[in-house]
């Protein structure tokens, strides 16, 4: 069926009225709880306070009179659930970020109730409906409305003493193969994360069955290949970075490392000279990036990323790396540091002199990807709802631009030589149906260069990824953190010729439908290209004790072309092809 829009479950923009179906958030209210964008300044955000304290993790630091009081075993399983579920959007320290602050001062405010509400309503903004999803129980969501009229505690710090504790070379380089080991076509494997059993699974992609499943990090967020494509590096949210060696006779992990309490990123160094000599990987909590050997994972270099904020210039403790992208036009990378807005390069050519540059862009950095050429950053601002775009050649910023009119999660985004203004990288947003085109060509294309030249609208908020491939005639988007099952179970695809049109029209996609599984929730996420660029995987995101499963698309076509299931696909989310990742194809 072919329609402009689907049916919208609208949440306001921040400082507006936030309405659910068990109340109302006052706009007053909402002022306090959230960042305001007035041009480059940012209104009422709990001041960042200096700690030097390290707390262990069983001390209840926030229990205060007045507070809820929970037990050492109810706040102990709080704190796994905010770390599992919370602190990614949230902050460790709840100061907020992609997500609102969760400060005390704030949650008091809003009451036991609100918070109990919100929790299990979620919102198309990008909160999920954590309760009615069947995600927590009832009586994990009056735990956690508890636990955040309490102050957090402050997890400890984690130096070199502390990863080298952790540090396993399973099977050292020396006993490695030395030549490929199996007949798998190694630039069409899929590594799919199985979120809630930490786990990856590698899938041929020629085959659609499951190579192996790995015990990695929990919630592995991404997987990023060596330069040379024999080794895969995927970081688990619990801070965990493994390494699969693809050469293999079956695929296995022959390193791991522990690399702080929380992380997001991790990725290799690909400049002429370097290739696979060094890997990075980006903590969340502590606030640092961690520089180790390529093949072994040994740490060799740890920096704190805290430090000040690029437009108030102030002290943020809590300063996290969202995501690390490898230049391939100087032996550097470039690392988002979410909460302080800076862009910082890391020239890797020596470690000992170790030089950083830092590049004031907006607040406050989440994901992002390249242009086609691989020269221009594109990093979200979600503070900001604007794009940073940074010049990796010159080590510049381009400019700031706002996206839209909520916050911009385009994943890596999506490149697409637009029918009327040429190549466009393309982001869309969570909190509202906006799917916006920005030029990337200063070349052949400078009055579009930089700009966003067109938006469009798609299904509604809650997308997290849009999707394109160069041999493709198409751009997906998912909504998988839509509250309404109807939008979340679905894609929209756009005709990228039609974007000529004032108004395109978008085709949805039934994928929860064509799985075949009728419970649940059935979330579709993250669109993601074979090596060819004929087909497109997506997951079928369930909770842990329902079935999920991962369906392939004809991209020519837009017909079901095969439903991947088994019971080994537990939480399927993130789905990365090893020469798509590998070449930054997106």
């Amino acid at each position: 069926m072919l329609r402009t829009r689907g049916k919208i479950m609208r949440f306001a923009p921040l400082g507006a009225a936030l309405i659910l179906a068990s109340g109302v958030w006052s706009a007053a209210l909402a002022q306090e709880a959230a960042p305001q964008v007035k041009g480059h300044e940012i209104g009422k955000v709990p001041p960042y306070v200096p700690s030097m304290t390290e707390m262990p993790k069983t001390e209840q630091a926030g229990q205060k009179p007045g507070s809820p009081q929970l037990t050492p075993e109810e706040f102990a399983a709080a704190n796994k659930i905010f770390f599992e579920r919370c602190a990614g959007c949230h902050g460790v320290l709840r100061k907020g970020a992609t997500g609102k602050p969760l400060t005390t001062d704030i949650t008091k405010k809003l009451g036991y109730e609100f918070l109990r509400d919100f929790i299990n309503y979620g919102s198309p903004a990008g909160m999920p409906n954590w309760g009615t999803s069947g995600q927590l129980t009832p009586q994990q969501i009056d735990l956690m409305a508890r636990y955040l009229l309490n102050e957090p505690a402050t997890p400890p710090e984690f130096g070199m003493k502390d990863m080298m504790a952790t540090w396993k070379v399973i099977v050292p380089v020396d006993q490695r193969p030395t030549k490929k080991m199996n007949d798998f076509d190694l630039d069409n494997i899929f590594s799919v994360t199985l979120r809630d059993a930490g786990e990856v699974a590698l899938i041929d992609g020629n085959s659609k069955k499951i190579v192996t499943r790995l015990k990695t990090g929990y919630a592995v967020h991404i997987s990023r290949m060596s330069d040379s494509g024999r080794y895969i590096y995927v970081i688990g949210r619990d801070a965990k970075v493994s390494l699969i060696d693809l050469w293999a006779p079956t695929p296995n992990v022959v390193a791991e490392v522990k690399v702080g309490a929380e992380a997001r990123s991790v990725d290799v160094s690909k400049y002429k000279g370097y290739e696979d000599k060094y890997a990075i990987a980006g903590d969340y909590w502590p606030p640092q990036f961690v520089i180790m050997d390529g093949p072994t994972l040994k740490p060799l270099r740890i920096v704190s990323t805290r430090g000040m904020s690029e437009d108030e210039q102030e002290y943020i403790p809590e300063s996290r790396v969202a995501a690390i992208f490898a230049s391939q036009y100087a032996p550097e990378w470039y690392l988002n540091l979410k909460e302080r807005g800076v862009v910082l390069a890391v020239d890797y050519s020596d470690l000992k002199n170790l030089k950083l540059r830092e590049i004031y862009a907006e607040r406050f950095l989440h994901d992002g990807g390249f242009d086609r050429t691989g020269r221009y950053l594109f990093s979200a601002a979600n503070a900001r709802n604007a794009i940073a775009i940074t010049d990796t050649k010159t080590d510049k910023l381009v400019t700031v631009i706002k996206s839209g009119g909520a916050t911009p999660h385009p994943g890596r985004g999506a490149n697409i030589i637009h029918p009327k203004y040429g190549p466009v990288w393309v982001t869309g947003h969570l909190g509202d149906e906006t799917i916006s085109f920005i030029g990337t060509d200063p070349v052949h294309h400078p009055k579009e260069a930089f700009k966003v030249v067109q938006t469009v609208q798609g299904q509604g908020g809650g997308d997290l990824f849009v999707k394109s491939h160069p041999g493709s005639k198409h751009l997906y988007v998912d909504t998988p953190l839509n509250p309404e099952a109807s939008i979340a179970s679905t894609v929209a695809v756009f005709d990228i010729a039609d974007l000529a049109q004032d108004k395109p029209q978008y085709k949805v996609l039934p994928i929860g439908e064509w799985s075949g599984i009728s419970e649940g929730m059935r979330r579709i996420v993250q669109p993601e290209f074979n090596k060819a660029g004929d087909e497109v995987w997506f997951s079928v995101w369930n909770a842990k004790s329902q079935q999920s499963a991962i369906v392939v698309v004809d991209d020519k076509t837009l017909k079901l072309k095969a439903v991947i299931k088994d019971a080994a696909l537990i939480t399927p989310t993130g789905k990365f092809n090893t020469n798509n990742t590998r070449k930054d194809v997106y």
